[in-house]
């Protein structure tokens, strides 16, 4: 994995040694406190010209078009919440989507197969072992953005996310947040409306190609600012579980890729 992985800055492959377990500890710092962390240029460039080179034909010729309008929790309605809250107006998002079974052997699947990857993410999650998820679709994704389309205000519904970034945009496409905006016992319904409504202060961050970003987004909102230029944002999500075997549903399959395998 040398010639995909700096594993001199970034000592992966080397699990339980002094230098992986104090990339470790600062990883798991910066998680408590800032709810992510990054580790830039953790694939190597020529690496990530040889990815973004495979996918741009598959992108443009048979890639999923992903555009729907939603509110920030994905669901059409929330108990307790009138229709009218502004904690439930909607947005656009769109994007193409490639999936696992579309990426042979590239770069980001070799990554996602490599168990010392898993076992560190596990090692910073204070988890006793990640799973590859079972779906041969959502296993891995790699989706780009063009000019004008956004990953707009959401949750995510998984405890963590891991992405790759593969190509920057010439504008936009930045990453922003609101950290701790509900808790599990606190859905702020008010902090919500405040955000969407423009009354709050999120913290914008810029990605270079080659970050490793992972994410704690259940309770943190998000999204990814417009693009604009002739240069796509394209991003690699990695999905892992605490157990094995997860799988997505024929009807999920079907919403986030156009077909159920």
């Amino acid at each position: 994995m040398r010639d995909l992985i700096d594993l001199d800055r970034y000592p992966l492959d080397q699990p339980g040694s002094p230098a992986w377990l104090d990339l470790v500890e600062a990883c798991k710092s910066k998680l408590a406190v800032d709810g992510l962390f990054n580790l830039p240029g953790f694939v190597r460039d020529p690496a990530i010209r040889e990815t973004v080179a495979a996918f741009e034909p598959i992108l443009f010729e048979n890639a999923f078009v992903h555009a729907r309008r939603h509110n920030i929790y994905f669901k059409s309605s929330v108990e307790g919440l009138p229709d009218s809250h502004p904690a439930l107006q909607e947005f656009e998002t769109s994007n193409r989507t490639i999936c696992a079974d579309q990426m042979g052997q590239a770069v980001v699947i070799r990554l996602y197969e490599w168990p010392p990857f898993a076992g560190f993410l596990a090692a910073v999650m204070d988890k006793p072992e990640l799973f590859e998820m079972a779906d041969p679709l959502a296993r891995v994704n790699v989706m780009s953005y063009s000019e004008g389309e956004a990953l707009n205000w959401h949750f995510d519904r998984s405890e963590f996310t891991t992405t790759l970034l593969l190509q920057g945009s010439q504008t936009g496409g930045d990453f922003e947040y609101d950290k701790d905006l509900r808790s599990d016992g606190d859905p702020n319904y008010e902090g919500v409306a405040d955000l969407l409504e423009g009354g709050r202060s999120p913290t914008l961050m810029h990605l270079t190609p080659g970050t490793l970003n992972i994410f704690k987004g259940k309770n943190t909102a998000h999204r990814v600012t417009p693009v604009g230029g002739t240069s796509d944002r394209i991003i690699a999500v990695f999905s892992y579980y605490d157990r094995p075997g997860v799988e997505f549903s024929d009807d999920e399959r079907i919403g986030f890729y156009g077909r159920a395998s």
